[in-house]
């Protein structure tokens, strides 16, 4: 199939196709065409530039006159907790009435609550669920997707989640990019309370030697705060992890800095996600790092959380930001990728530009897919977003609120 789309008014990250991350400054600068054309043929960008367009073909299966409108590459969200039982509202209403949600978390609420409504569902409505939510993302212009485990925390559920993940990438094909993560270190549960070792020890022993058999996994992640797990506790779940070739993708520096940015360097990870609370010296390790910082701006706005990513410091210092939704039924449910770039220019000080880019070519770098996604250069996937008529680029991430996607490509 060959689309043409003409008579654009912006296209949004027109990259070089060698560019496949922006560090530091470097995010402050969004290519864009004016009055361009644009030209998919069998799912890859073939051409693209000013209008009129050279060599027009003399046979397209679909045009479309983009007057007024901006075109720009579809969204890569690199953080989420798409595959879960059930929402989470009462615990809303609990942290509306002023409890922290670290209180909630270690009564038995947060996490816990997911994975004991994930052990009762079944395979099958876990799926369906899960499918209704990544069709809605969609619709909302993601392309590029990270879908963490973790609401199992035990070996049946893990590879449960696992699997949903999988089915999710087969029945998906070629129209979404799914990357699964492996998250058993998610909390500690309650029957392992007293004996936090033997559950890292069948993490390590049972679930990765299991997980790694059937390909289910193409990260690990590990939650290194002080309702989860240590720095150390961390370390030794990455280097078991590491053994079955999966790379780390962290949670750290949510509500404490203790270590989690160090051990995650230590263990290379590809990206260190949250960050609403670090010191001058991990900003500048990760702004001297090939590591992502990977901001979720929901997450704090959802909690109410006075503390934000430090934004402008980690690009200041050189990092490479990326944004995503960290969508899940506690903390962020939000599968927006939309209000994640307005929230991004209007609580992390991020320029339109900025989260703009942070949303699309340095969050496929954090999932590795930035040869085929995140920006506009031959030979990189069709994937794109056509937006309602628009006065400008920054009117997008300024329209908060509002859905100014008109179709998904």
């Amino acid at each position: 199939m060959t689309l043409l789309i003409s008579n654009i008014r912006w296209l949004v990250g027109t990259h070089p196709l060698s560019i496949e991350q922006l560090k530091g400054r470097e995010i402050s600068h969004l290519p864009i065409i004016e009055n361009a054309f644009l030209l998919i043929d069998n799912q890859r960008i073939t051409r693209f530039g000013t209008m009129p367009e050279p060599n027009r073909p003399t046979r397209a299966d679909q045009y479309v006159d983009a007057s007024n409108r901006a075109v720009l590459p579809a969204f890569c969200d690199s953080h989420t907790h798409l595959v879960f039982a059930a929402s989470r509202e009462k615990e809303f209403e609990m942290r509306l009435k002023g409890m922290p949600y670290e209180t909630i978390a270690a009564n038995g609420g947060g996490i816990l609550n997911s994975a004991r409504k994930l052990g009762v569902m079944s395979e099958n409505e876990l799926f369906e669920r899960s499918l209704a939510r990544l069709e809605e993302a969609q619709s909302l212009g993601t392309a590029a997707i990270e879908i963490k485990s973790g609401y199992g925390l035990t070996v049946e559920s893990e590879l449960k989640m696992l699997r949903v993940i999988r089915r999710l990438k087969e029945k998906m094909g070629e129209k979404m990019c799914i990357k699964a993560t492996f998250l058993g270190a998610h909390a500690v549960p309650t029957v392992f309370k007293e004996n936090r070792k033997a559950y890292i020890s069948l993490i390590i022993n049972e679930m990765l030697p299991k997980i790694a058999a059937e390909g289910l996994a193409d990260y690990v992640d590990v939650f290194c705060e002080k309702i989860a797990f240590s720095a150390d506790e961390t370390d030794e779940i990455l280097r078991g992890a590491a053994r079955f070739g999966l790379r780390p993708k962290i949670h750290t520096n949510q509500f404490n800095s203790m270590k989690g940015i160090e051990t995650a360097l230590k263990n290379r990870a590809i990206s260190v996600d949250h960050l609403e609370v670090l010191t001058e010296n991990e900003i500048k390790l990760l702004g001297n790092s090939p590591t992502i910082a990977t901001l979720l701006p929901t997450a704090p706005f959802f909690l109410n959380d006075p503390h934000t990513p430090p934004a402008r410091e980690l690009i200041d210092a050189g990092a490479t930001v990326a944004l995503a939704t960290d969508f899940n039924p506690g903390t962020s449910p939000s599968v927006s990728m939309p209000f994640v770039v307005s929230l991004a220019c209007i609580r992390l000080r991020m320029t339109p530009a900025e989260s703009i880019n942070a949303a699309t070519l340095n969050g496929a770098a954090a999932l590795e897919v930035a040869n085929d996604f995140g920006s506009i250069a031959v030979g990189k996937m069709g994937r794109v977003i056509l937006t309602k008529p628009i006065p400008s680029v920054a009117f997008l991430p300024y329209n908060f609120g509002t859905n100014w996607i008109e179709k998904v490509f």
